[in-house]
């Protein structure tokens, strides 16, 4: 991370952002004794005590400190300052699997599978080790480089002692269109049988391209869920059309089981489950944060200097989905964006923010300005709330900084017709000669 300060916590240098929620970001960094490269999950400690979510975030990082899986997204140690919480987490760089049904359209089935196996072998670890996630979806299962899948985001997952004396679990959580029907009920269900339901979901969605249950209409969505009315298209395969009904099975107590699953035909072809030896995580970095009297010595210091982010090569890499240097610097104003985009600029960093802001204030947007990042929080609420935008400027070239806009919350739809809408007063900003940014790019 050469050519300009950077910000440091403890032993790790933190760089560009990576995603941004209600309650945390996730930053790039840089491990400063051993150079790897990680992702910090950044938590501020008032919004996590004024939404009582003390205790979720310890079920997570605890969880993730327990499980130790090829396919799971690995946790590394955890930190904390006086108002901070740091996750440090294996850095996964190929992007979610979302984006890749969003890009390429539906998988082939041996594709499907492959992917299928790799999400099973994970959960049934999982379940093993008493732990259940509630919130398996694409888009919390990320890629690596060599596009192995890695299950991540345990914020809703749930440990043995959350069962009740019935040996059920009782909190109604996870995404509608993929929550199992008995979970919707709010009567009580098997953490594990509700995984596996996702799980189909997950299967049907990477082979057909959509959901199988989908409606606008939240209630009628439910009672296609309570009755599973769904078809499967005509390129699946009969054994995956069979496995598939008894997966989406919406009575728990006839549904197939993992083990079932496993033994299946259809998902046995080519299956090789990993090795690795398994040991045992130490967790005194997580009792040390969360006690009450935490001593200042396990307490971390948060080092900033106050200067745009300069972004070396593997960051820039690391920027572009599986580490693909020729969807780097996406084309604006062409098409529609996801939700993040980037562009280019020759204009100083400075000047780049203020056309920002004056781009986006006539478009009903409060701005936010802090050190060399804007957010943007739209004054009327949308179909999923207020539309917040975090935008960070970086300095990839004395002479060139690419702007990353990313949707921290809010309608990705909207966040669409934002981005296209304030192109228009950025003409005389964006830089775009895209062989002339590649040849900027290059390290």
């Amino acid at each position: 991370m050469n050519g300009g300060a950077r910000t440091r916590v403890g032993r790790y240098e933190l760089g560009r952002t990576l995603g941004e929620g209600n309650f945390a970001k996730v930053k790039f960094a840089r491990n400063t004794e051993t150079g790897e490269h990680v992702a910090i999950k950044i938590l501020d400690k008032d919004k996590v005590l004024k939404h009582k979510m003390l205790g979720q975030i310890k079920r997570e990082i605890t969880t993730m400190k327990l499980i130790r899986h090829p396919y799971i997204t690995r946790m590394h140690e955890v930190m904390a300052s006086k108002t901070k919480i740091y996750i440090v987490l294996e850095l996964v760089t190929g992007g979610e699997l979302f984006d890749k049904i969003a890009s390429q359209g539906r998988l082939k089935e041996d594709d499907a599978r492959k992917y299928f196996q790799q999400l099973i072998n994970a959960v049934d670890f999982c379940h093993s080790r008493g732990v259940f996630h509630r919130d398996l979806k694409p888009e919390n299962l990320l890629l690596d480089s060599s596009g192995v899948l890695k299950i991540s985001d345990f914020g809703l997952s749930a440990l043995p002692q959350q069962i009740r004396e019935d040996g059920l679990l009782h909190t109604t959580c996870g995404t509608p269109n993929y929550v199992a029907p008995e979970v919707i009920n709010n009567k009580g269900y098997d953490g594990a049988k509700a995984d596996l339901w996702s799980c189909g979901i997950i299967l049907f969605v990477l082979m057909a391209g959509y959901l199988p249950f989908e409606d606008s209409n939240l209630m009628s969505l439910y009672k296609k869920i309570f009755k599973a009315e769904f078809s499967c298209p005509a390129w699946f395969s009969t054994s995956a059309k069979k496995l598939i009904k008894r997966i989406l099975d919406p009575n728990p107590r006839t549904r197939i089981t993992i083990s079932e699953v496993i033994d299946n035909e259809w998902f046995k072809k080519g299956y090789q489950p990993p090795r690795f030896e398994t040991a045992d995580a130490s967790l005194d970095d997580v009792n040390n944060i969360f006690n009450e009297s935490v001593e200042p010595r396990n307490l971390v210091v948060e080092r900033r200097d106050e200067r745009p982010a300069a972004m070396n090569a593997f960051e820039l890499i690391s920027t572009s989905q599986g580490l693909n240097l020729g969807s780097l610097f996406e084309k604006p104003m062409q098409g529609l964006v996801k939700r993040e985009t980037r562009f280019t600029s020759k204009l100083p960093a400075n000047e780049v923010l203020s056309k920002l802001e004056q781009a986006a204030t006539p478009l009903g947007f409060n701005v936010e300005k802090r050190n060399y990042k804007l957010k943007l929080q739209g004054e009327k609420s949308g179909r999923k709330g207020h539309l917040s935008i975090a935008t960070e400027v970086f300095e990839v070239a004395p002479s060139l900084c690419m702007v990353e806009l990313r949707k921290a919350n809010g309608d990705t739809l909207e966040f669409h017709k934002f981005y296209k809408s304030m192109s228009m007063g950025l003409k005389d900003v964006v830089w775009h000669k895209r062989e002339e940014v590649n040849a900027a790019a290059d390290p």
